[in-house]
């Protein structure tokens, strides 16, 4: 009876969020992106749900695929994965039914082909070696130590504080501590070797009673059985053709040696024990320094030891360009042997195998020639270190004129051939402002990494935007009919909103709760909900978000009125505004022009642009014109019209004549292009704004250039190339191989929904 009210209520939870992926909200708006949350939490207070639900929502993918419902696969199988890594166990024709499902996938376009060819490894391998996938979202986030899975995560939350309020930034604070608080290396070991005797044995296993001898061990101990269960299911997970018996049989040995350790205890209570998945290592930055992102990435691919990091820190981390060797204190230098060599480099002056090595070897002298000493590293060659900066940003596709704006459904590190164990999570709050900190931020890393490599090989980096707004604000102050009268600060977001409807459901709708919930007043109610719904939905969004969409970044060159001033450069990618200043002319200026003219508001520009094409071949047009100001739009309003242009909105001032008089009126002119040059073409000056940020505003220019930057590495190789080639400007060696274009990767649930 308790099953079949248990199956009713979770198939009504199941069918309430495939309304509102049809668009039809709960009675309640604030049940808004809550109802995944709270299906996950009935599983999680009672374990034996979990298979109900999986049941549940193979039925249903399965009956979306019959009915083409193509928008309920991908959040109905990401929900499915998400409560099969966290289920403790399921049976193997359920298995079966789910890999049977993901294979039909492989016949879908993208993204449906790609999340389902990802998914059927998953699956293969958690089939193989049960509790393996659980082990490894374990180990990585938690950064355990293991040798079998020596790989680490961690997550980054930036928020700018210029944009979020002091209540918000630390309500987030305390939640993301509030997560953690139980979180120690200790308990989370416990959790794995648990977690991996359930699987295995299912009903043989006494999880009660392995969980209190565990909690009475000291720290010691449990290591040791934490790497016998991490190498057991490893071993197996790696195996081509394993046995199931024998991981059982392996981790049957390793669970008598726990039980038979300890007394026997108290019966089982009936039902199955919650395992919990913890949640991510997150830690969170209020973003203040331009390079704090650099900085926090080198902190973690090579932390400072404890003795010596506040001596060495700002002497590290201040150092443009790393240096192999760290220096700045005694604990950190290491002294440089020389050791004399009496190897003459030829095969057959080897001593036989299993020969003692000659009398004048002394031990001592023997280990200092086989372990290396503090030396200088030597720099890689031009060559290495071009093949480290293709493998980093070997992004979808190398040409990208005329191809897709915002790519998605390819992984960007998947192609890479070198490992890499660090992963960091990087997480953005905020709205499109911050987006263009990260666009900066992203190209400053991007040119340290070409001057010098120390990130790219060891370092997997992803991105996450999870859009937060108090109140709407409107733009600089001006007239009405300047361009434009209102900032949309959630461009970025409602364009995922549009191309994935789980991203819409689940991230988007923390745009305006998270300062709801940051300003509620202080309850036992309140802090139960935000204390583990924020925290829970962004990591549910970093560990099943894998599918980036990759938006261009746009350079601009700037010139001032100034000519003593140097020509500013910057990059944007979501917008650039540009206004005519207000202007005073001399005196003397005045005296000399002729009373009679009117000129009116706005000022003459000259616009030297390249035109889109369907062809995706780019012609070149100018056009001279009277103009109050211009817009350039990165995002499209509509993912459909998804070609790598922007979206130039000019307003031009139109003079008519009348019997009272000369008058203007204001008509918007539209261009899709590649780039552009914008120029004043008398007296008057601009001002001009990028990514909606005032923060980031220049003023007194007379001209400007945008183009899609280029990617550092891209440059540097042809600038190398082109010193050697008589091809010109033709891409050639390396380079005709590299991406061509600076791509900003933001992760989603399911990338772009064609």
């Amino acid at each position: 009876m308790e099953n079949t009210e248990a199956e009713s209520d979770i198939l009504r939870s199941v069918h309430a969020l495939l309304r509102e992926l049809d668009g039809h909200h709960p009675a309640f708006q604030n049940e808004r992106g809550m109802l995944r949350w709270t299906l996950h939490k009935k599983t999680d207070r009672n374990p034996g749900n979990s298979t109900i639900l999986a049941k549940i929502l193979v039925k249903e993918l399965e009956r979306a695929e019959r009915g083409d419902y193509r928008h309920y696969i991908i959040p109905l199988l990401h929900t499915l994965m998400y409560t099969l890594i966290k289920a403790p166990c399921f049976s193997d024709d359920l298995y079966e039914r789910i890999y049977d499902f993901c294979k039909k996938l492989l016949t879908l376009p993208k993204p449906y082909c790609t999340i389902g060819l990802d998914y059927a490894f998953r699956l293969k391998t958690e089939r193989m070696a049960p509790g393996v996938l659980y082990q490894r979202m374990v180990i990585s986030e938690q950064s355990l130590r293991s040798d079998p899975y020596p790989y680490q995560e961690k997550v980054f939350i930036f928020a700018d504080p210029d944009l979020l309020s002091k209540a918000v930034c630390n309500a987030l604070v305390t939640d993301t501590k509030a997560a953690q608080m139980y979180q120690s290396p200790r308990s989370c070991m416990c959790y794995v070797i648990m977690h991996a005797m359930k699987v295995a044995l299912d009903d043989d296993c006494d999880i009660y009673n392995l969980q209190r001898i565990l909690q009475d061990k000291p720290t010691e101990e449990i290591e040791h059985f934490f790497r016998q269960v991490v190498t057991a299911v490893e071993c197996t997970g790696n195996e081509i053709s394993a046995d199931r018996s024998q991981h059982v049989e392996r981790l049957k040995k390793v669970y008598d040696v726990v039980l038979s350790s300890s007394e026997a205890g108290d019966t089982s209570p009936e039902g199955l024990q919650d395992i919990p998945l913890p949640n991510p290592n997150i830690s969170f930055h209020l973003w203040t320094d331009e390079d704090q992102l650099w900085k926090e990435l080198v902190l973690f691919v090579r932390p400072l030891s404890q003795t010596c990091e506040q001596d060495c820190l700002s002497q590290e981390l201040d150092n443009f360009e790393i240096q192999d060797i760290v220096t700045g204190c005694e604990c950190c230098e290491q002294t440089r042997f020389s050791v004399l060599s009496t190897d003459s480099g030829i095969e057959r002056d080897l001593p036989p195998v299993g020969e003692e090595p000659p009398p004048h070897c002394s031990a001592e002298v023997e280990h200092s020639r086989l372990q290396r000493k503090g030396g200088i590293k030597k720099k890689a060659s031009p060559l290495e270190t071009m093949a480290y900066l293709q493998a980093s940003c070997n992004g979808p596709g190398v040409k990208h004129f005329g191809k897709m704006h915002a790519k998605s459904g390819s992984n960007m590190e998947s192609m890479s051939p070198l490992q890499r164990l660090h992963t960091a999570r990087i997480v953005v709050l905020g709205d499109d402002r911050i987006l263009g900190r990260l666009a900066q931020a992203f190209h400053s890393l991007r040119k340290r990494e070409t001057r010098r490599v120390f990130l790219t090989p060891r370092l997997n980096l992803q991105f996450y935007y999870v859009p937060v707004v108090e109140g709407q604000q409107s733009t600089w102050p001006t007239e009405e009919h300047a361009m434009p009268s209102q900032i949309d600060l959630c461009e970025v977001a409602g364009y995922l909103g549009r191309g994935d409807p789980w991203y819409e459901n689940n991230i988007n709708t923390l745009c305006h709760m998270i300062p709801k919930l940051a300003t509620m007043p202080s309850s036992p109610s309140k802090h139960l909900v935000t204390n583990t719904f924020i925290i829970d939905v962004m990591s549910y969004y970093i560990r099943m978000g894998i599918q980036p969409v990759c938006f261009q970044v746009y350079s601009v060159k700037i010139f001032f009125s100034d000519t003593a001033q140097e020509p500013a450069e910057d990059v944007f990618v979501t917008e650039l505004s540009v206004k005519v200043q207000d202007y005073n002319p001399t005196r003397d200026l005045v005296l000399a022009r002729k009373k009679t003219v009117l000129e009116g508001p706005g000022a003459d520009i000259a616009a030297k642009y390249r035109k889109v094409l369907l062809s995706s071949r780019g012609k070149e047009l100018g056009v001279s014109l009277r103009s109050t100001g211009l817009v350039m739009k990165a995002i499209q309003p509509d993912e459909a019209e998804d070609l790598v242009c922007l979206n130039v909105y000019i307003t031009e001032v139109i003079k008519t004549s009348n019997l009272s008089g000369r008058s203007f009126s204001f008509m918007t002119n539209k261009i899709r292009m590649h780039s552009i040059k914008v120029s004043s073409m008398d007296q008057k000056t601009f001002t001009l704004c990028l990514d909606k940020d005032f923060r980031r505003t220049y003023r007194n220019v007379v001209s400007v250039e945008v183009s899609p930057c280029l990617e550092p590495s891209y440059c540097l190789q042809k600038t190398r190339t082109m010193q050697f080639s008589m091809h010109g400007s033709e891409d050639v060696g390396l380079a005709k191989y590299m991406p061509k274009s600076l791509l900003l990767p933001i992760n989603t649930f399911a990338g772009i929904i064609q």
